[in-house]
């Protein structure tokens, strides 16, 4: 089913809550893939009802041209999720419906999560999640709501959001789903060609070292591996950084008993791409 208004879904989902149904919301931008339907079954795990939001955000783009080119193809979607489950609702409001106050972000106190990686290098586009994210949690009121890990700094940020502003929706994130070429499923992907796909394999492959390395090679060491790596091939690294998983905030030492990942973005073409991976 698939529902363009707040006045709809709210009619809707209020027979589902009348019978205590356990609600959970999958926020998307579209330009559905596998990946979104292996959230949306992971969500099916916990929730009786799921719901999809189609909405690509305009606040969370810090680059006009990004957003221009993003894939929109929502009567596809909607298709590609009936297909898959048919008792899925598939929500797509427009700007007016999310932003009623006017389309503007608002400013949010992360802390040091989202000083580093795409808070460094995308200019305001976590205090951009946050105020669509508060927009469609306020909307929906969902019990629980689901994030791939392949974002694993946005999934922290939101859950973060969650505390700052007291809303009651439990955030629950979802391991990330990979291509045959160990490319984190991305809409993005949409734009490479198939060589470019397979060339993007490079990412997990320096992901995969990194933690192969981990325990016997200090961070320095590795980051000049995956350095080295990117220097020998088509892509562009953006920045490689081994984080404290509590803080994500990049460190050249370990310490024991600390949990570490290793995160990516680098540029394919004009295509620009993210991922991470828990190193011990």
């Amino acid at each position: 089913m698939v529902i363009k208004s707040k006045e709809s879904l709210h009619k809707t989902l209020e027979i589902r809550k009348n019978k205590k149904k356990t609600i959970g919301l999958v926020p998307t931008m579209g330009a559905l893939h596998e990946g979104h339907l292996a959230l949306i079954d992971f969500a099916y795990k916990f929730c009786d009802v799921v719901v999809v939001s189609i909405f690509v955000n305009p606040t969370q783009f810090n680059n006009t041209s990004d957003l221009e080119k993003y894939p929109r193809h929502v009567e596809k979607d909607a298709a590609f999720l009936k297909k898959h489950n048919s008792k899925t609702l598939v929500f797509t409001p427009n700007v007016e419906e999310v932003y009623t106050d006017g389309l503007k972000s608002e400013s949010y106190n992360f802390g040091s999560i989202v000083d580093h990686m795409e808070g460094e290098f995308r200019a305001g586009h976590f205090d951009g999640v946050g105020s669509v994210l508060k927009r469609l949690f306020a909307i929906v009121s969902p019990d629980k709501a689901f994030f791939g890990e392949k974002d694993y700094q946005q999934l922290i940020a939101v859950k973060t959001l969650v505390n700052i502003t007291r809303q009651k929706v439990e955030v629950i994130g979802c391991p990330t789903h990979r291509n045959e070429f160990g490319l984190a499923q991305s809409s993005r992907n949409f734009r490479l060609s198939d060589t470019q796909l397979k060339e993007g394999e490079l990412i997990f492959e320096a992901l995969s070292q990194a933690k192969s390395m981990f325990d016997d090679y200090s961070i320095p060491d590795i980051e000049r591996e995956v350095n080295k790596k990117f220097q020998q091939s088509t892509l562009k690294l953006e920045y490689f950084s081994i984080v404290k998983t509590k803080d994500l905030i990049p460190t050249t030492t370990k310490e024991p008993k600390e949990a570490y990942r290793g995160f990516i973005a680098a540029f394919l073409g004009d295509v620009r791409l993210i991922d991470n991976m828990a190193l011990n």
